[in-house]
């Protein structure tokens, strides 16, 4: 698994999903169980949905190939 997930990416995850479970804890709603997906996107630097679409907000690029260095 590849990280796709960069610093300030990650960041932002994690504040919004504290405060999706603040908010859910706080109107004692399951609703802020939803807060664990960005968290752990956060957490793990990866994103299924990132991965999908091809898209990447980390700034370090790894070399598949070693033929092209």
């Amino acid at each position: 698994m590849q990280k796709n997930l960069g610093v300030s990416d990650r960041f932002i995850r994690i504040i919004l999903g504290l405060v999706i479970i603040a908010i859910g804890v706080l109107y004692q709603s399951y609703w802020g169980v939803i807060g664990a997906i960005p968290l752990l996107t956060s957490l793990m630097g990866w994103c299924p949905a990132y991965q999908i679409f091809g898209l990447s907000t980390c700034g370090v690029k790894e070399k598949n190939n070693p033929k092209e260095a």
